[in-house]
């Protein structure tokens, strides 16, 4: 436990060693980066207007993370569920009323968690810089410190992003289901500009987390060939506590690894979706790579996280920035 503790501690220190060092370089490098609310996406967008941005971000998750380290899971899936809807826009965070039921009440994100962490970053940040950073800047950069403080890669993401002013559940309908084989799941990440390859490495987020029985249940009700024996009683076993039972992705649910690459070797994918992956032969080599690698999975997901984060976003005046994350202004 000291040996884990200590780790945690020297990993934040370089981390915050590695923003400072990011920060004299752009100072001492020059300001030819078009800063400011005009400046378009960038690595430093709000260095001038909101320069301590990052350091909150960083903060704010690793308290919520110390007390809940399941919360990183959250985080980092409601990244997804965001940019996959209407694009990278802060609508997941939007806010049911009496007129509109709003993305997160659609039963794909019902399991969402991590909502207050944002809020509590929006209130810090509204007390330093009000009116400055957007609420999907702050999911974005809550994300990237998700999966840092969970032992994956550190790596920086643009910042410009506004919000969005939409949020509806029937737009939910295009998330991928836990149902699809790889094939489908290769046409609709596809329709987004990612690559089969691109696909795997983000489906590599479930090396955090759980699934419900709910997602899994259906894959239970006769032999799966894909499916290990034993593995399919474990799953049997959770499901008998009701839909709504977890059962982690992979033996290490709050670590951020390529161990589940390496359950899926052994057929022991929670989900359809996840098997799948080592099941069709389109992207079986990638998941060995990846079981083999875990310096090549860490590569490919930031690249693929920095890219997902890119998907349809708002600027100027098709985007606000809320005051409140939870409402449209």
């Amino acid at each position: 436990m000291m040996y884990k503790s200590s780790m945690k501690s020297f990993k934040m220190a370089m981390a915050n060693l590695m923003t400072m060092f990011m920060l004299i370089e752009v100072i001492t490098c020059g300001f030819g980066f078009g800063f400011g609310a005009d400046g378009g996406l960038n690595m430093n967008y709000y260095l001038m207007s909101c320069p301590f941005v990052e350091p909150v971000v960083k903060n704010v998750v690793n308290r919520a993370l110390d007390n809940d380290p399941t919360l990183a899971a959250g985080l980092v899936r409601m990244h997804f569920h965001d940019c996959f809807i209407q694009g990278c826009d802060g609508s997941i965070l939007i806010d049911s009323t009496k007129d509109n039921t709003a993305e997160k009440d659609s039963p794909a994100n019902l399991s969402l968690r991590g909502y207050e962490i944002i809020d509590d970053i929006k209130d810090e940040l509204e007390r330093q810089c009000p009116g400055v950073v957007s609420c999907a800047d702050i999911l974005a950069m809550a994300a990237t410190e998700a999966v840092f403080y969970a032992g994956g890669p550190v790596y920086n993401i643009p910042k410009g992003r506004k919000d969005g002013r939409r949020s509806k559940i029937e737009d939910t309908r295009n998330l991928p289901s836990p149902a699809f084989n790889a094939s489908e799941l290769i046409r609709q990440f596809g329709q987004h500009g990612f690559s089969a390859q691109e696909m795997v490495a983000l489906s590599g987020a479930h090396t955090l987390g759980v699934a419900r029985c709910s997602s899994f249940k259906t894959r239970l009700s006769q032999v799966d060939p894909a499916l290990d024996s034993e593995f399919a009683k474990t799953l049997s076993k959770t499901c008998t506590s009701g839909d709504n039972a977890e059962q982690p992705f992979d033996a290490t649910r709050n670590d951020f690894d390529n161990v589940y690459f390496n359950a899926l070797l052994r057929k022991n994918g929670v989900l359809f979706s996840d098997q799948t992956l080592y099941t069709s032969p389109r992207t079986r080599n990638i998941v060995n790579a990846y079981a083999m690698n875990q310096a090549m999975f860490f590569l490919d997901f930031q690249q693929a996280m920095v890219k997902m984060g890119l998907l349809d976003i708002k600027q100027g005046y098709n985007g606000e920035v809320r005051g409140n994350c939870r409402k449209i202004n």
